[in-house]
């Protein structure tokens, strides 16, 4: 998972970029990278760790130009904490490109050989991004035909893409001196939304970015998402050209992104992050009340931020007062992001404090929007229990994890899952808790689809079958391996 966002415009975008990754900051914060392109000339600056600590005032300087994107950095492929692995990505020939990409592709073993000995093409990292970078790289010197490129080139470049790359991705390219490329893998699993604003000339300035809020904080006019399979090309004058790409494109947006990576005043797919949040709540409260008995539960607790919405729908439809019972401390950031289970465990108490009053001698139904390792949900138990609290139920408004995340979310070890081959009651036993209720794998996806144009979700997390159909039990035996070593 990571935020990514291009912009072309008539004016200056460095600052703009900068300001939306830090819109874009819950979506990584291992690094950041900011490129922009002064004519046919690129300037870039990375760096290891969140956007306000990554770029000083010379460095902002240095971003010339009109046209330029940017990435936050969730690490699911390549070390966290080597700067080389940072995005965006370059590479010199055709004319000289930058990308940077928001997915996982699952076909990285092949890719590497093919690569090496078919396109005779160096990378410099273990980042599946830049495999994605050569292998457009290689296949748009293939369709260019003498030294001038139009629009068709770029697209048929992108269809052979396409064709050789497995997985999921969202991604935005400069191209030197000719303009802004964007395109989503055939089953549109990571988001990518267009907006666009006239200027001062009576001409359109143009984002692309992974969430909406971003488009709107700009004051930008949301067009629409770009479409699975699709491309869309922006030359440096502003003129706009799309295509599909893909032979047979169909949308299977992640659920993920409406449970916990999204912020909720995004639109995803024509889907409001937030109203799908409620949904999840109000499907939940069916669950729990064939789950407890009347009178069992004296308040209901979100886990703050990204379950309030749920939990408010939970409170108001058992009849249950909602209260307050975690403070929040903003300075730390999204615990489930953060590398590894030792730091993880540690910044649950440092990102959360439990008031006593709201738990003394209480029967507690604490909501939280997913359980994936049980990390943070057994910090939080145990910080409610010695807060006083009399009992405490544990409610999610997502399914149980079972399965690993192939496609742009850290959960490749099936081991690591608190879900994996544990029974409801072992689960209850590993968190130490009274009850543990899970939403409906039905019902969220019922919360989601729910008056929208949508038929398809990717649940692979969930209930184990995977969109593009080439995920093996002896791919994610490797992927548990190379994670694990």
């Amino acid at each position: 998972m990571c935020g990514i966002v291009g912009v072309i415009s008539k004016e200056q975008i460095n600052q703009q970029i900068y300001d939306s990754l830090l819109l874009l900051q819950h979506r990584g914060q291992d690094s950041t990278g900011i490129a922009t392109m002064d004519g046919s000339v690129f300037h870039m600056h990375k760096s290891k760790g969140q956007v306000r600590e990554a770029y000083r005032t010379r460095d902002m300087r240095n971003l010339k130009g009109n046209i330029g994107l940017g990435h936050v950095r969730y690490a699911t492929k390549g070390a966290a904490d080597r700067e080389e692995e940072a995005q965006p990505f370059y590479v010199n020939a055709p004319y000289g490109i930058i990308l940077v990409h928001n997915g996982n592709l699952t076909n990285t073993r092949e890719l590497e050989k093919d690569l090496f000995v078919k396109d005779r093409r160096h990378t410099n990292s273990t980042s599946d991004t830049e495999m994605l970078l050569n292998v457009f790289a290689t296949e748009l010197q293939s369709k260019i035909s003498g030294t001038k490129l139009n629009p068709q080139h770029i697209f048929s470049a992108v269809k052979s893409v396409h064709q050789r790359i497995e997985g999921s991705y969202a991604s935005l390219a400069l191209i030197a001196g000719h303009g802004l490329l964007a395109f989503r893998d055939p089953y549109g699993i990571r988001p990518l939304v267009i907006g666009r604003k006239l200027n001062n000339s009576n001409e359109y300035d143009w984002i692309i970015a992974s969430e909406s809020l971003v488009i709107e904080n700009n004051d930008y006019q949301i067009v629409r998402d770009v479409k699975p399979g699709e491309a869309i090309f922006i030359s440096s004058n502003g003129d706009f050209y799309s295509q599909q790409c893909a032979d047979n494109p169909v949308l299977y947006p992640c659920s993920f992104e409406y449970v916990y990576l999204a912020r909720p005043d995004s639109v995803m797919n024509g889907i409001s992050v937030y109203e799908a949040r409620l949904r999840m709540g109000d499907l939940l409260a069916e669950t729990i009340k064939s789950e407890i008995q009347s009178g069992e539960v004296d308040v209901v607790m979100p886990i703050p931020d990204s379950s309030r919405p749920a939990a408010m729908q939970v409170a108001r439809q058992l009849g249950i007062e909602y209260r307050e019972g975690f403070f929040k401390n903003r300075y730390v950031g999204r615990t489930f992001i953060m590398p590894g289970q030792l730091r993880r465990k540690k910044s649950v108490r440092q990102k959360l404090n439990a008031m006593s009053t709201e738990f003394k001698n209480k029967n507690v139904l604490i909501v939280d929007d997913s359980v994936v390792r049980g990390t943070t949900s057994q910090e939080i138990v145990q910080m409610a229990k010695f807060a006083g609290a009399n009992k405490v139920i544990f409610t999610s408004a997502a399914p149980p994890v079972r399965f690993p995340h192939v496609y742009g979310i850290n959960m490749p070890s099936r081991k690591e899952l608190i879900a994996y081959n544990r029974t409801l009651e072992e689960i209850e036993g590993k968190l130490l808790i009274d009850k543990m209720i899970y939403q409906k794998v039905s019902d969220l996806t019922q919360a989601i689809l729910e008056n929208s144009n949508l038929s398809h979700l990717d649940l692979s997390c969930f209930n184990g079958e995977y969109v593009t159909g080439n995920i093996t039990e002896e791919y994610l035996d490797w992927v548990e391996n190379e994670y694990l070593s």
